[in-house]
C-alpha cells in the first residue's frame, strides 16, 4: 500500500479542522444531505486498520461519511457542493504537537540564512546583501538576521563571533539568532547599546561567552541573547496580525490543521483571537504560557495563580466545529540544547572535551554539566501548583539530566496531588537516560518529539557526536525505544527551529535516516548513515 500511495499526488484536498471527528458509516442516510462530498479518491482514513476509502460526506462541519463513490452518493442533495477527487489523496489534517507560529511568520519576513550550512564568509556576504537592501534605514536600526545554522557553520568553518560581524559595512547593531533559538551571535555596537562589559555578570538561564581577557564575545546563550534582543524594539499588534496570517498560510501548505504554540504569551494570543474573530483562524489554536524560573523560584504558588488566571482570560472556549484558540498549557524551559557548540542540555555525566590534538584527538570528560535553569528544589513544588491548577506542562528537556529531572518532578506531584489527571509533556527527549525509559508510562508523560532531527544532519554529526561520545550519541533522538518501552509519542516540527516540512519529518521518523532529494534534506554525504539502528523508527 506504501507504494500505491507514493504514486499519488500527496496533498488531494485537506479538510481544515476537522480532525479527529472521523465518523465511518456503512451507508448513506435519507435523513442527511451533505454540505460537500469529496469522491473518487485515494482517502487514506489513519484507522486502526490504515483502511483506504473512496468518498467522503461532511454535514454541519461534521463527517458523517466515509467510504465507497455509491455510498456517498445518497448524501447528495440539490446544495451539495461535490469534488471530483480525480484519484487524488486525501486524509486528516496533521496535529503538529510543538511549534512557534508567530516566530515562524515573523522569520519569513526577515533577513534568511535559510538554515544552511555556510562559512563565516558566506554569512557575511547574505547579512551585506541584506545591509544593503535596507540602505535607508537609520544607523540604530536593527538587522535581525534568522535561520543561522549556527553548528553547519561550524561543520564547514569556525564559529563567528563579534569580530566576524564588525568587519561588515555599518554602524548599524546586528543581531543573528541560530535556528535552533538558543543562541544570539551580535556585533560589538549591539553589546555597546545593551551595556554588556566584562564585567556583566551572566543572567539566570544564559552565558555570556567570553575571550580570553573575559570580554564578552559576542555569543550569547539563551537568556543572554534574551537580555540583548530586548533592545529591539518590539512588534505592533499590527506586525503579529502579519505574522499570524503567514504561519496560517504556511500551516495550510504543509496541512496542519492542530497546533500548539509551544512558548506563548498575551501577544500571540491576542492576534490569533483578533483572526478567530474575523473567521480567519483555519486551524485549531493550543498555546503553552512560558513561565518564568526566577518568579517560579520565588514564589511558585503565586506564579502558577497567574498563569491561571491570564490563561482565563485568553482562552475562547471550545467553539465545536470551528477553529478556537485555547490557553490550557505551561511551558517550561527546563535547559538547553545539547548540540555542540553550544552543550547546554543538562546531562548526567559531563560533556567530552578534545584532551589531545585536532589529528590526534582524546576525547575526555570535562566540567560541564549543561544547563538546568528549573532545579528540582524549583521545579518540585512549581509541579504540585501545576497539578492543582487544571492546566497541564508542556516541559523543554533535552538532556538526560534534563529529562530525569522532569520526571521526578511529575512523580513527586502525582505523589503530592492524588488522583490529578494533568497530563505532562516533555518536548525533545533528544538524551534519555535508559533508566527512564519505561518511567514515561508509568507517569502518563507524552514524549514530543522533532522525527527530522533523527537525521545525519550537521546539528547531529561531528562535534555533537564527539561531545557526547559513542553511548549517548547512539541514544540520540530514542523515539523507538521510548514507544517500544510504553510511552505516548507524538510529534511536533518545532518550526522555525527547522524548515517547515512534515512529510521529511514523517519519513525521518520512519527510516532515521535523510532525504538527499528533499530541499530541506540533507545530502549523500550525511544522508547515507543513520544516527542509530532502525529499530528506533517510531513505526
Amino acid at each position: 500500500m506504501q507504494k500505491r500511495m507514493q504514486r499519488r499526488t500527496v496533498w488531494g484536498v485537506l479538510i481544515t479542522g476537522l480532525v479527529g471527528l472521523l465518523v465511518v458509516a456503512c451507508g448513506g442516510s435519507d435523513d442527511v444531505v451533505a454540505d460537500l462530498v469529496l469522491r473518487d479518491g485515494f482517502v487514506y482514513t489513519v484507522d486502526g486498520e490504515d483502511s483506504v476509502k473512496q468518498a467522503v460526506a461532511v454535514k454541519d462541519g461534521v463527517i458523517v461519511y466515509v467510504g465507497t463513490n455509491e455510498g456517498a452518493a445518497a448524501f447528495v442533495g440539490d446544495k451539495t457542493r461535490v469534488v471530483e477527487l480525480g484519484g487524488r489523496m486525501l486524509m486528516p489534517g496533521f496535529v503538529d504537537a510543538h511549534l512557534h507560529p508567530i516566530a515562524g511568520g515573523r522569520a519569513l519576513l526577515l533577513c534568511d540564512l535559510k538554515y544552511q550550512s555556510v562559512t563565516r564568509a558566506q554569512m557575511l556576504a547574505i547579512i551585506q546583501s541584506c545591509l544593503d537592501d535596507s540602505a535607508d534605514k537609520g544607523p540604530d536600526t536593527w538587522l535581525e538576521v534568522v535561520n543561522w545554522s549556527r553548528q553547519g557553520t561550524q561543520a564547514v568553518d569556525a564559529d563567528p563571533d563579534k569580530t566576524t560581524l564588525d568587519t561588515l559595512a555599518t554602524t548599524r547593531p546586528i543581531a543573528v539568532r541560530s535556528s535552533d533559538f538558543h543562541t544570539v551571535l551580535v556585533n560589538s555596537r549591539a553589546l555597546a547599546l545593551a551595556g554588556i562589559t566584562a564585567s556583566t555578570v551572566d543572567p539566570a538561564g544564559g552565558v555570556y561567552v567570553r575571550d580570553a581577557t573575559g570580554a564578552p564575545n559576542g555569543i550569547c546563550e539563551d537568556a543572554a541573547g534574551f537580555a540583548v534582543t530586548a533592545l529591539i524594539p518590539p512588534d505592533t499588534d499590527a506586525d503579529r496580525l502579519i505574522q499570524a496570517r503567514a504561519a496560517l498560510a504556511a500551516m495550510r501548505v504543509q496541512g496542519v490543521t492542530s497546533f500548539m504554540d509551544a512558548a506563548a504569551g498575551p501577544d500571540q494570543g491576542k492576534a490569533f483571537a483578533a483572526l478567530q474573530q474575523a473567521g480567519e483562524l483555519t486551524a485549531r489554536a493550543y498555546f503553552a504560557l512560558s513561565l518564568d524560573a526566577g518568579a517560579a523560584a520565588a514564589d511558585p504558588v503565586k506564579t502558577i495563580t497567574e498563569a491561571k488566571a491570564l490563561a482565563a482570560g485568553l482562552d475562547l472556549g471550545d467553539q465545536a466545529t470551528q477553529p478556537s484558540v485555547r490557553f490550557r498549557h505551561l511551558k517550561i524551559f527546563n535547559d538547553g540544547v545539547v548540540n555542540a557548540p553550544a552543550d547546554t542540555g543538562a546531562m548526567l555525566a559531563p560533556y567530552l572535551v578534545n584532551n589531545g590534538s585536532a589529528t590526534a584527538p582524546n576525547w575526555v570528560p570535562g566540567n560541564n554539566l549543561g544547563n538546568l535553569y528549573f532545579p528540582p528544589e524549583v521545579l518540585n513544588p512549581l509541579m504540585v501548583e501545576v497539578a492543582r491548577s487544571g492546566l497541564d506542562p508542556h516541559i523543554h528537556a533535552t538532556g538526560d539530566r534534563g529529562v530525569r529531572v522532569a520526571l521526578d518532578a511529575v512523580e513527586f506531584a502525582r505523589g503530592q496531588v492524588p488522583g490529578t489527571r494533568f497530563r505532562p509533556a516533555i518536548a525533545h527527549n533528544e538524551v534519555v537516560d535508559p533508566a527512564d525509559d519505561g518511567r514515561y508510562k508509568v507517569l502518563d508523560v507524552t514524549a514530543v518529539f522533532s522525527f527530522q532531527w533523527a537525521q545525519r544532519a550537521p546539528y547531529s554529526v561531528g562535534e555533537t557526536e564527539n561531545h557526547l561520545g559513542p553511548a549517548r550519541f547512539a541514544r540520540m533522538e530514542p523515539f523507538g525505544s521510548l514507544h517500544n518501552a510504553g510511552a505516548r509519542v507524538a510529534f511536533g516540527s518545532d518550526w522555525p527551529i527547522d524548515p517547515f516540512d512534515e512529510m521529511l519529518a514523517l519519513k525521518v521518523g520512519v527510516t532515521r535516516s535523510g532525504d538527499p532529494e528533499s530541499p530541506n534534506g540533507f545530502g549523500p554525504d550525511l544522508a547515507a548513515g543513520t544516527t542509530k539502528g532502525g529499530a528506533d523508527a517510531v513505526l
